[in-house]
């Protein structure tokens, strides 16, 4: 990145607005809501304000006392990074496809209604990326489940229990497949019945650069970058010429060979022969692509520069034999075809792995040891029918 021709008190709106004060502010009212009367409480904010810190205060405060909160989130990285943390889906049993019908799948006097019954504060991170139905799941679940212990639980949200969601709505938003502006903007949380419900705390000052620890002038460049990021989630960043065009005001990697694909491998990951087995050098790069297509080709390339052994793995593909008329099945679905076939979260039938590579989990396999959808881990070792690998 080139020299900013500014400093970090010449950039617009900065310094921003202190967001310890707002986060005390919002500390103080969820004890008092947890004490009383319960109440649904957002906490908004990008990357780096200090949300996951207002939960772990939350946690080790009510904890202290002897009461339970159960901390969860959306997706199953965001729930490591909280004590005891679950995903929404695991923790509640919301529906994998859910509905403005849909509601959990926790029965009366089960272990899980129980432990509902006697929770103080249920903490939901990153929640703009889950589908409003999820939250009017829970919802219509916990007004029943707490008809007993609250006084009118059935007309109030959550039944009455304090609710404390957070996230940036600048981030991801809830997936619809083939949905198009308007359904992903009314799957939406701030679409649902329980917005107007929730009190919004907004955090607003990146802490991470006032910690003392980064000296003055890489604090300007990152708060440049991150303004920048900010613009454009907020959708008050345009070229004046063009509005379809988002201005970038910073330096572009160029390779004279017009090779996109080897100019991004390059700008990324310099020297890669060299440094491909260390951990620092991997998880500190990234190439963030918008179709899995771009993905396998750009995999494709960084396995081919590798120079250790590979080995393919290949998926088994078969026409379930409980079906009727299977002979018939066999011939309209021919293996061949079942192995071109892709599908999101699902890995291609063939895929090609060397040792010292990296890789994505895409499934939920042991979330204590941090296994889970989206750990990043290093291929180590490659058997037969097993793969060995090290988490980052």
């Amino acid at each position: 990145m080139q020299k900013m021709g500014k400093s970090l008190k010449d950039i617009d709106g900065l310094p921003l607005p202190n967001s310890s004060l707002m986060r005390e502010s919002a500390y103080e009212a969820i004890l008092q809501s947890v004490e009383n009367e319960g109440h649904l409480f957002f906490i908004s904010g990008h990357g780096g304000t200090g949300k996951t810190f207002l939960w772990n205060t939350l946690i080790t405060k009510l904890r202290s006392e002897s009461k339970i909160v159960l901390p969860v989130a959306t997706s199953g990285i965001a729930a490591l990074l909280l004590p005891n943390g679950r995903t929404t889906h695991s923790r509640f049993h919301i529906p994998l496809e859910v509905s403005a019908e849909s509601t959990c799948e926790i029965r009366h006097d089960t272990l899980l209604s129980e432990l509902l019954m006697k929770t103080s504060l249920i903490i939901w991170d990153e929640a703009p990326m889950a589908n409003k139905y999820c939250f009017e799941a829970l919802d219509k679940s916990l007004r029943d489940i707490l008809r007993t212990r609250y006084e009118n639980s059935t007309t109030k949200p959550f039944g009455g229990l304090t609710i404390v969601c957070g996230g940036d709505f600048r981030q991801i938003f809830p997936v619809v497949p083939k949905g198009t502006r308007a359904d992903i903007a009314d799957a939406s949380l701030n679409s649902s019945y329980l917005w107007p419900f929730f009190k919004i705390y907004e955090l607003n000052q990146n802490m991470r650069l006032y910690n003392g620890s980064v000296d003055e002038y890489e604090v300007a460049k990152i708060a440049y970058f991150e303004k920048w990021l900010l613009q454009i989630g907020d959708g008050s960043l345009y070229d004046d010429i063009d509005k379809e065009l988002i201005k970038n005001p910073f330096k572009i990697y160029k390779n004279p060979s017009n090779d996109p694909m080897n100019s991004i491998l390059e700008a990324i990951y310099p020297s890669l022969l060299h440094n491909y087995s260390d951990s620092t050098y991997l998880k500190e790069r990234a190439i963030l692509n918008p179709k899995n297509e771009v993905v396998h080709e750009l995999n494709e390339m960084i396995m081919n520069m590798i120079p250790e052994e590979g080995r393919i793995y290949l998926s088994s593909n078969s026409i379930c034999k409980a079906s009727i008329n299977t002979n018939e099945e066999d011939l309209l679905y021919p293996i061949e075809l079942l192995h071109s076939l892709k599908f999101n979260g699902i890995p291609n039938h063939d895929i090609n792995l060397n040792e010292g590579a990296p890789g994505m989990l895409l499934k939920n396999l042991n979330q204590i040891e941090g296994l889970c959808n989206g750990t990043i881990l290093i291929v180590t070792r490659l058997g037969k029918w097993s793969i060995r690998g090290d988490i980052i």
